[in-house]
């Protein structure tokens, strides 16, 4: 009962704080965006001139371009930031992103918060062949009431620069915890991969809180897209944003795991289950990134709750999945075909799909079930796109 109790009681402080102090405490960037049709010209899609619904724990905000050699020297970037903030370089100046990324400050109403943020303008990737998580750096995070913790950041390289594809829901874990190290979530970078670094994802207790909001675990998961923060406590499964553009269709992907369950299966009401053993879970989804009226549109938790009806969907041209991953404790390769219809050419080649691939160390993890201690490690993934 006293766990319910000292629940209920941060559950009132964080209500407090944020009704009383969070306007004058907030530093961020919540949309960013270019005006104009002269603009137009350097998109591939003009739905890639705005992003919308920048996570508080995001740091790189990154727009793709059709070539940097091309593009204008004098852009005017918009930005809408938190109440009584302030932003520098101005908000609306000319900057030149040919050179590189720009950095913008901003600044909390009360004077007394700072975040900067990376903005960088960058050519469309190609389509990635290999993912092998080498690439991995250690990110201070501040939560509003616990302080500040260390997280680990996966991410590609594209002509040289850093490119943040994959996205993990630490962020979501970090909002109760207070000076953790990075192992200490559910995804981290570990040195034991199959060839060099690889990745490891274990499903964990939420705690008190987590219990109290039937939420009571939290599954290692990394995946292609971004994790919005903002909306684990309202809306969880709207926080997990799948897909990046992709300008090839895929055909298959390839890759390596180990996976040991652990002991006990339980729902989100901390019922036991002790027939069903929790299971590891890969897929990817291919789609449609622009609806009917030409607006953006992004899988999120919602699209995925039920893969075998997800080509149902008409923004989905193709799924795959990979069917079993039994427990080993050495490294196993799986493979994963894609099922669905061909996407339209001239909409692939102008990178209005989407590629989606998902790894998650319990199959029910969104739904807040599964097994504490289910452990998945993943590495050296390969993507084929010939037909």
């Amino acid at each position: 009962m006293n766990k319910y109790i000292i629940v209920l009681g941060l559950c009132c402080c964080m209500a407090s704080c944020i009704k009383d102090e969070a306007p004058n405490m907030e530093c961020d960037i919540e949309s960013a965006w270019i005006e104009g049709e002269e603009y137009e010209q350097y998109f591939y899609q003009t739905s890639e001139m705005r992003k919308d619904n920048i996570s508080s724990a995001e740091t790189n905000i990154v727009f793709s371009v059709r070539s940097l050699i091309s593009l204008s020297t004098q852009i005017p970037l918009n930005f809408k930031i938190t109440t009584g903030a302030t932003i520098e370089p101005a908000n609306g100046s000319i900057q030149d992103f040919t050179k590189g990324p720009v950095v913008y400050t901003v600044t909390s109403e009360d004077g007394e918060w700072k975040r900067t943020y990376n903005v960088t303008f960058q050519e469309a990737p190609l389509p990635a062949e290999s993912y092998s998580f080498e690439h991995v750096e250690t990110r201070t995070e501040r939560t509003l009431l616990f302080g500040e913790n260390e997280l680990h950041i996966f991410y590609e390289l594209v002509s040289g620069e850093p490119n943040y594809c994959w996205a993990t829901g630490n962020s979501g874990s970090a909002l109760t915890m207070n000076g953790a190290k990075p192992e200490a979530f559910p995804t981290y970078s570990t040195p034991d991969g199959k060839v060099g670094r690889g990745v490891c994802l274990n499903t964990q207790s939420s705690g008190a809180l987590g219990e109290y909001m039937k939420k009571p675990i939290a599954a290692g998961s990394l995946f292609l897209g971004k994790f919005i923060v903002d909306y684990v406590l309202s809306d969880a499964l709207k926080a997990t944003q799948f897909g990046v553009p992709n300008s090839k269709e895929p055909v298959r992907i390839t890759g390596w795991y180990k996976y040991k369950p652990g002991p006990k299966f339980t729902d989100k009401d901390m019922n036991d289950y002790p027939d069903r053993i929790d299971e590891a879970s890969i897929y990817a989804v291919f789609y449609h990134n622009t609806d009917n009226e030409g607006n953006t549109y992004v899988l999120d938790g919602y699209d995925v709750e039920d893969l075998d009806h997800i080509l149902d969907n008409p923004q989905v041209y193709k799924v795959a999945r990979v069917a079993s991953l039994p427990p080993t404790d050495t490294w196993t390769q799986w493979e994963m075909f894609f099922e669905g219809k061909d996407a339209p050419d001239d909409i692939v080649k102008a990178l209005g799909c989407n590629l989606a691939l998902v790894f998650s160390s319990s199959k029910r993890g969104a739904q807040f079930e599964g097994a504490v201690g289910s452990t998945l490690y993943i590495d050296e993934v390969e993507v084929s796109y010939e037909k």
